[in-house]
């Protein structure tokens, strides 16, 4: 069986992930970040423009140019390896890591390209913000929460090995 009829559910999670992640940033940055505004959705939802130079959440932020070198290398790493170590998982902890991987590509090419990540989405409360994130971050937090979830209930994940 040829490698795209193996994987074609994967590669389709992987490539999605990332063209959802990469038009997502496309579209709010010409609308919402040149000039900046933002977009009331919800009382509790904005569309806000934000720059991140650090990892998920604003972590790292401001730490240099090295510091930003050696995540965007480090999110590279974990794209690359993350399908390939868990092709023997179980379904849901294997498509978390595909999730996650796609989330760290996503926003390692804003980091090649722009040298900080496009973040755009503002959850708040009673004038409390969430820290700005976008798709690329969703997608590596589901990613993570499915793969802790599947442990937790199946064992260490892989295929044949359950508690």
């Amino acid at each position: 069986m040829s490698f795209l009829a193996r994987y074609w559910r994967e590669i389709a999670v992987f490539t999605g992930g990332l063209a959802l992640d990469q038009a997502s940033k496309i579209i709010m940055h010409a609308l919402i970040f040149n000039p900046p505004r933002q977009i009331v959705l919800l009382p509790f939802l904005n569309f806000s423009p934000a720059y991140n130079t650090g990892v998920s959440f604003g972590l790292f932020g401001g730490s240099g140019e090295a510091v930003r070198i050696a995540l965007t290398l480090f999110a590279i790493a974990v794209a690359a390896a993350l399908p390939y170590i868990s092709r023997e998982w179980l379904p849901i902890p294997r498509y978390g890591a595909i999730m996650l991987a796609s989330g760290a590509l996503g926003n390692a090419i804003d980091r090649i390209y722009l040298g900080k990540v496009i973040d755009f989405i503002d959850v708040h409360v009673a004038g409390w913000h969430w820290p700005a994130f976008n798709v690329a971050d969703s997608f590596i937090v589901v990613g993570v929460a499915m793969i802790i979830l599947s442990t937790w209930l199946h064992g260490d994940g892989r295929k044949g090995n359950t508690k």
